[in-house]
């Protein structure tokens, strides 16, 4: 069993928030958020990740000693605070992880020596809000369960996490496919800097940067559905993508302040103005 040293919100290490939707199958499909506490929760959060990152979209996963054949774990997550959603068991059909995030608060940060995002940018400008600043990654949701309602019950109870422990803010590294050849990122990031660009204040240096010079700028491209999501809740840009060459992404540094969040996802997510 795996500590936790920040408050789970009361009644979510088990069924506390779900989501109906009805695929075609004609039963109605429910989903629940919960927080792992076992090295099995952990584990199934960990095959997940390597079916969609590995399996999926070919990314070159680190290789660990221990790490069972057909998982994705690295060097942060003994220190991370894992999110799992899963359908409700029916009748004869068991459970199954359809979704997870993992959560590095700022205490169990600095006992691995930083964030994750700061192997990827030159963080120093954020040195103020780290107090209260967590950090998410791994987000993966399974493609069978891709209709919106797994991230809105990952979102649902990461922002009560959130609220619940006092912290503020919340960094992460925000993936865009290079299948093109990174031609898309690079317009992304022309895009979104003159939109969503975060203070000078704020603003973070690649360590790996995207060659955007040598890259096309001018498509028309929409952002993937999860960064249009965190834009939507109030995030910004922190500034240019960096080059992920082993996941074949380019990652774009956001970063959401709770306060900055529009007072209707606010209600949404937490009940509160």
């Amino acid at each position: 069993m795996r500590e936790a040293p920040f408050l789970w919100p009361a009644g979510l290490a088990r069924s506390v928030i779900t989501a109906d939707v009805r695929p075609t199958a004609p039963a109605p499909l429910a989903y629940e958020a919960l927080w792992a506490r076992h090295d099995e929760d952990v584990s199934a959060a960990q095959r997940l990740r390597h079916a969609v990152f590995a399996a999926e979209m070919g990314a070159r996963l680190p290789s660990l000693p221990n790490v069972p054949a057909g998982h994705d774990a690295d060097v942060f997550d003994p220190y991370c605070e894992h999110l799992l959603v899963r359908t409700v068991a029916h009748h004869d059909t068991p459970a199954q992880v359809v979704g997870t995030y993992r959560v590095l608060t700022p205490s169990a940060a600095r006992r691995a020596g930083g964030y994750y995002s700061d192997t990827e940018f030159d963080l120093t400008r954020l040195r103020a809000l780290r107090p209260r600043m967590a950090e998410l990654g791994r987000s993966c949701v399974h493609p069978e369960h891709r209709s919106g309602a797994v991230i809105l019950t990952l979102w649902t109870a990461l922002a009560r996490f959130m609220h619940d422990n006092g912290l503020d803010s919340v960094v992460g590294c925000a993936s865009v496919s290079m299948c093109d050849g990174g031609h898309s990122a690079a317009s992304l990031w022309q895009r979104l800097s003159q939109t969503h660009l975060a203070p000078i204040e704020h603003q973070v240096r690649p360590r790996l940067p995207l060659p955007i010079e040598a890259l096309n700028q001018t498509l028309v491209v929409e952002p993937p559905a999860l960064i249009k999501g965190y834009l939507r809740c109030g995030a910004k840009v922190l500034g240019a993508p960096a080059w992920d060459p082993d996941f074949h992404t380019a990652d774009l540094p956001m970063l959401l302040r709770m306060s900055d969040m529009p007072a209707r996802y606010r209600r949404h997510f937490l009940n509160v103005a």
